[in-house]
């Protein structure tokens, strides 16, 4: 059962009711991320995500892990291009608790300047892990050469110069434009009592809200493709290709996703077994799409010996193309379509995949998630929609690409 409602101010509730379930997941979802970010912002979204937990006027930073390990629940967060979560799974006689933490870090955070200084060493050290990470870095200049240098283009973490200037004043301006009552969406699932759940998240959420009107969003959309490279002293090369993809309400994208499943979506798929299985030039190699509210994008990655580097791009290439001019079988089609269906049934089985599932598509698509007229669509998609998706998508003449490794060159298609 789906429960939904908006709040006079803005703020919107979606309940999931999950009979025979004992858990209970409940999130904060915020429609900001690294998008929304200017160059001077960039990584700010990520760091009040960290900072949130840093003390309120109530409790420590102790505290608030302390708390939720007492009723054995769990509490966490994540930012990414477009949203910041912050969520909790507990059981079900524990909710109430669970969300008073929730609302006091969301509410009552202090943002205290000696703990911020402490922080900001804990986000560079991660930046530092993201540099020494090559393939992270490679996606993350791919993202850069297909979106440009601003929105979809810029790092989640955003650059140690930004990190180290960010002060108490940053972090309230930037919640003062984001963090609203009509950007937000609160959304539980699994054990709950509806009508309780509705009367605790109206004195714990819709209640406090002092910001209720969200700046507006910007928009962006690729730039021509760049051919960008990172110089690294590391034994492999590792390769990203971008080409064009479809924003979330595309209603291609179930078609889509089959078609990137069969591409480069598992080990049977045929960018794995040519450029692993057949070929032996890569131990990771693989293929996913990222859908955003205005655009999409389709990305491959490859990690490969740096002498077989050009040999490797070239292969990919002629994949793609003949993945564009012949199609995928019958029987691949099935097999993706059989694919998507389980995922989304599996992912049924969790509360806090479901509480995800149902807090975006509100957010993103500002309507209720229907799980039935979703198993309808999966069951109606055609191999005819599939080959539609492809003929669209997969240009390789047209991608963006990025390189990191030791060679001082941009791979070429």
């Amino acid at each position: 059962m789906t429960y939904y409602k908006q709040f006079d101010n803005g703020l919107r509730l979606v309940i999931y009711k999950m009979d025979g379930f004992v858990s209970v997941s409940s999130g904060i979802l915020v429609k900001t991320g690294s998008y929304n970010e200017t160059s001077e912002e960039n990584g700010i979204s990520h760091f009040i995500e960290h900072v949130m937990f840093k003390g309120t006027k109530k409790r420590t930073a102790f505290e608030i892990s302390d708390h939720i390990d007492r009723i054995g629940a769990q509490i966490n967060a994540f930012t990414s291009k477009e949203l910041t979560c912050y969520y909790t799974k507990s059981t079900g006689e524990h909710l109430g608790e669970s969300l008073d933490v929730l609302s006091d870090i969301f509410f009552n955070s202090k943002f205290d300047k000696e703990e911020l200084e402490k922080e900001k060493g804990v986000i560079i050290e991660e930046i530092n892990m993201s540099e020494d990470t090559p393939e992270e870095l490679c996606l993350d200049l791919l993202a850069k050469s297909y979106y440009g240098g601003s929105g979809l283009g810029q790092t989640i973490l955003g650059p140690t110069k930004n990190i180290k200037r960010f002060t108490r004043d940053d972090v309230e301006k930037y919640m003062d434009k984001y963090y609203t009552a009509d950007n937000v969406v609160i959304a539980i699932a699994g054990d709950v009592d509806v009508k309780q759940a509705e009367s605790m998240v109206k004195e714990l959420f819709a209640d406090k809200f002092t910001r209720k009107k969200s700046a507006k969003q910007v928009k962006y959309r690729a730039v021509a493709p760049n051919r960008l490279y990172k110089s690294k002293r590391i034994e492999q090369s590792h390769i990203g290709l971008a080409m064009k993809g479809f924003a979330v309400d595309d209603p291609i994208n179930d078609a889509f996703a089959i078609a990137n499943n069969v591409f480069g979506g598992g080990m049977s798929s045929r960018l794995f077994q040519k450029i692993r299985e057949e070929l032996g030039l890569a131990y990771s190699v693989y293929s996913y799409s990222s859908q955003y509210k205005d655009n999409g994008v389709l990305e491959i990655y490859a990690g490969v010996n740096t002498a077989h580097r050009d040999l490797a791009v070239n292969a990919i290439a002629e994949e793609v193309k003949r993945f564009k001019k012949d199609g995928l079988t019958e029987q691949e089609f099935i097999r993706g379509k059989e694919q998507m269906k389980s995922a989304f049934i599996m992912g049924r089985e969790s509360t806090a995949s479901q509480m995800m599932l149902h807090g975006k598509y509100l957010l993103y698509l500002e309507r209720e998630f229907d799980v039935k007229e979703r198993l309808d669509k999966i069951e109606k998609i055609t191999l005819k929609d599939v080959l539609g998706a492809i003929e669209r998508s997969f240009d390789i003449e047209n991608s963006a690409t990025a390189t990191v490794g030791s060679k001082r060159s941009s791979i070429k298609i």
